[in-house]
């Protein structure tokens, strides 16, 4: 039918006292408009009709996949192959007596589906990374270096048929022409190569993963990985700021990684409070009676009294003299009571490592430290937690006559004037 018309628009032509070369040339080219303008009408008809039914089937759809491929306008940029692929086929029958034109066209046309075709893919990939996201590994194994790394290889690829279908040439051939400039393509490629390894090693070895808090002091990162791509990893430190570090650098340098705590079901709290030597003493049988009104460690005081006159009586210790024997201090009542306060805290983890204990004595006093796990781990309850801790611990130790050093202010220089 349409050589039929061809031929008649054709005699029509030579009827109108044109000669028949140029109506031939006439006729080739207005079929071939015509081409052009049928595969426009089939491209509005593929995008229109059939895209708005693909939209929604996927509506109608129980899986998130197809609407993540729809929110990536795969569909839709493949629909632009639809025309191209209509003048690609039929510019031979029409044309066929125009070799260079047909060249021409089919390779501008060749060039043009290969750029579509990259586009798709890389529209598709992005789609798959998402779509993957959604799975619970994705937290622990994440695929956007992978990803970007298939990206890059498609891309060169890509381009060596581009570059191949403009000069008329095999790949095969181009490729085997570029062994000589691997070196320049090695260092070109550098950065995304290390950053391939690191985030293999990362994945495989379970490093580091989205959502974990690093800290990495020279790259001034402290927060939480919310991005590993493949050339760098991204931090949102507590500031709000944002961190990029070079994936490599997560195998080469030193990162401190607090998952394990994450993990752990507890938070370290790790901190003392300076006694005043002078004011450690012996206790009396007033003191002892006195702090054994105290609840946490009222128990221990009758415990170890009785332990330690067992222990003097047993060796005829002449309790008068307060150097001879056993005898129980204030200091050492006192870290009785941490020790029992903090076991009936309802917000420390009496299963992680527990120590209430005495650092080597300074000239800031006796250090007692303490070296216990709190169950919560958010940041600011933490913190609350540590402060309500040591809020009662400064409040407490004068009740058992201590004291806590500190270095003496202006103020107390101004007292000592006067006085």
């Amino acid at each position: 039918m349409f050589k039929y018309l061809s031929n008649q628009f054709k005699e029509w032509l030579i009827n109108c006292s044109i000669s028949e070369e140029t109506a031939k040339i006439i006729t080739d080219y207005t079929a071939f408009i015509l081409i052009i303008l049928l595969s426009i009408i089939v491209f509005f008809i593929t995008k229109t009709i059939l895209l708005k039914i693909v939209h929604a089937l996927s509506k109608k759809s129980i899986t998130k996949w197809d609407d993540i491929l729809i929110q990536h306008k795969v569909f839709k940029k493949l629909s632009y192959l639809v025309p191209a692929y209509i003048i690609h086929v039929f510019t031979p029958l029409i044309l066929s007596s125009y070799p260079t034109t047909i060249t021409v066209i089919q390779t501008c046309l060749s060039v043009y589906m290969i750029i579509i075709v990259l586009i798709v893919i890389n529209s598709f990939l992005n789609a798959v990374s998402d779509i993957y996201q959604d799975f619970t590994i994705a937290k622990s194994k994440p695929i956007k270096g992978y990803v970007q790394v298939i990206k890059i290889i498609i891309f060169l690829i890509g381009g060596i048929i581009i570059i191949s279908t403009l000069i008329h040439k095999s790949p095969f051939g181009l490729l085997g022409g570029l062994g000589a400039f691997t070196a320049i393509l090695m260092l070109i490629f550098k950065d995304p190569i290390l950053g391939f390894v690191g985030g293999i090693q990362l994945s495989v070895n379970n490093m580091v993963k989205p959502g974990d808090w690093i800290v990495m002091p020279r790259y001034g990162a402290d927060g939480t990985v919310i991005d590993i791509a493949l050339t760098t990893v991204k931090v949102q430190n507590w500031d709000k700021t944002i961190s990029t570090i070079p994936t490599y650098s997560l195998i080469t340098d030193s990162v401190k990684n607090w998952r394990g705590m994450e993990e752990s079901g507890g938070r370290r709290i790790k901190r003392s409070v300076n006694i005043n030597t002078e004011s450690i003493k012996f206790c009396t049988p007033e003191m002892l009676e006195r702090f054994s009104k105290y609840e946490y460690v009222s128990e221990y005081i009758n415990k170890k009294e009785q332990e330690l006159n067992e222990y003097n009586s047993k060796r005829n210790i002449d309790n008068s003299v307060l150097v001879n024997g056993r005898r129980q201090t204030n200091i050492g009542v006192f870290r009785a009571y941490l020790k029992g306060y903090l076991k009936n805290h309802p917000k420390i983890n009496n299963n992680m490592t527990f120590l209430i204990r005495q650092l080597q004595s300074n000239e800031l006093g006796l250090p007692i430290e303490i070296y216990v796990f709190s169950k919560i781990q958010e940041w600011a309850m933490y913190e609350d937690i540590q402060s309500d801790i040591f809020d009662h611990i400064f409040s407490v130790i004068p009740q058992f006559e201590l004291e806590v050093f500190q270095n003496p202010s202006g103020s107390d220089f101004k007292y000592f004037v006067k006085k």
